[in-house]
């Protein structure tokens, strides 16, 4: 299906996305965000939905979940058109616009703003076909509702970031917490791992170095257990589970952005103040972005994103102004138009 032409189209639904489609309706332009997951928030929502974030300006902490909530709610107020589950497969040109191709539909065009933080991406699934049957089924690759988890049996996989922090969120709530992992060398920051430590010692988790899934164990088609293979001593144990949490990390992918015409280095799109890519008309903002002294920060998203639309703005519209002034004195905000 073709659809309506939009003055900017966003590739990517996370925080620097959606900010952008609110901006891009505070200058009166009209937009589209196109995402591959099916759901507003990029990392945010498919990865750590029920983390707390400690430094977007005016929240002393926010739920990932409730920023991703308010910040739809803010773009919102311009009803930008939102393509989610499609990803983009082509770009072309056409009559003078550009047209995103994804693998449903054709999205024509006036400028584009890349915002798809590190390319479209999948949490790593376990290797052992063992597990493949499963999922869904006892295992899950994002934590949703952590209350769903409390009372049961859970065992989480691998030693980064979210394996440490839901281990800790759920020690103490969960029957039981187990985590497993290939060697003793941790990628957590160590004060989490201390708090995993602490759980460990005070008998509300478990910590298995040295393991890895050797096969699922299951009753009236759910998991209820796992087999796990101790790699130094080349022997088997099975350990109780209700839910199997894979925290193996993320594969991305630039896709079909890598041949575009823009400039890359190290799947990054390098960008120069004005959030230019190198190629008229296409504009990129947020993690996906390379420049000296660059941050990848939501907080230097929201602040890239601006400067990408108020540019692309001004690219599509030469009488417009690059600079848009103070929102307290903007007319579409009821206020008096400078």
């Amino acid at each position: 299906m073709t659809t309506e032409i939009r003055d900017i189209t966003i590739i990517g639904g996370g925080p620097t996305g959606m900010f952008a489609a609110f901006y891009a309706g505070m200058r009166g332009a009209t937009a589209r965000i196109v995402d591959a997951l099916p759901e507003l928030g990029g990392q945010l929502a498919a990865l750590y939905p029920e983390k707390f974030i400690f430094d977007v300006a005016g929240f002393p902490k926010v739920l990932a979940k409730d920023l991703v909530g308010s910040l739809a709610e803010q773009m919102r107020q311009f009803n930008p058109a939102v393509e989610l589950g499609q990803r983009v497969v082509a770009l072309e040109e056409e009559d003078g616009h550009f047209v995103l191709v994804t693998d449903t539909d054709r999205h024509p065009t006036r400028s584009i703003i890349v915002a798809a933080g590190i390319g479209a991406f999948s949490p790593r699934r376990l290797p052992q076909k063992a597990a493949e049957p499963w999922y869904g089924k006892g295992i899950h690759e994002v934590v949703k509702t952590p209350s769903e988890y409390h009372g049961k049996k859970v065992v989480i996989i691998g030693a980064g970031d979210s394996a440490f922090d839901w281990a800790s969120q759920l020690a103490g709530k969960a029957e039981r917490v187990t985590l497993v992992h290939r060697s003793d060398r941790f990628r957590a920051h160590a004060a989490t791992v201390k708090e995993v430590e602490r759980a460990a010692a005070a008998g509300q988790a478990e910590i298995l170095t040295f393991h890895e899934l050797a096969d699922v164990v299951c009753a009236d088609d759910r998991v209820c257990g796992l087999v796990l293979r101790d790699i130094k001593a080349k022997t088997t144990r099975t350990v109780d589970a209700d839910v199997v949490l894979p925290m193996l990390g993320f594969v991305s992918d630039l896709g079909t952005l890598g041949t575009w015409g823009l400039t890359l280095q190290k799947d990054e799109i390098l960008v120069n103040s004005q959030m230019e890519t190198g190629r008229a008309g296409i504009y990129a903002a947020g993690d996906i972005t390379s420049y000296p002294g660059k941050l990848k920060l939501i907080a230097s998203g929201f602040a890239e994103a601006a400067t990408a639309v108020n540019q692309a703005v001004h690219w599509v519209y030469p009488e417009k102004k690059v600079n848009p002034g103070h929102s307290s004195n903007m007319a579409v905000f009821g206020q008096t138009d400078d």
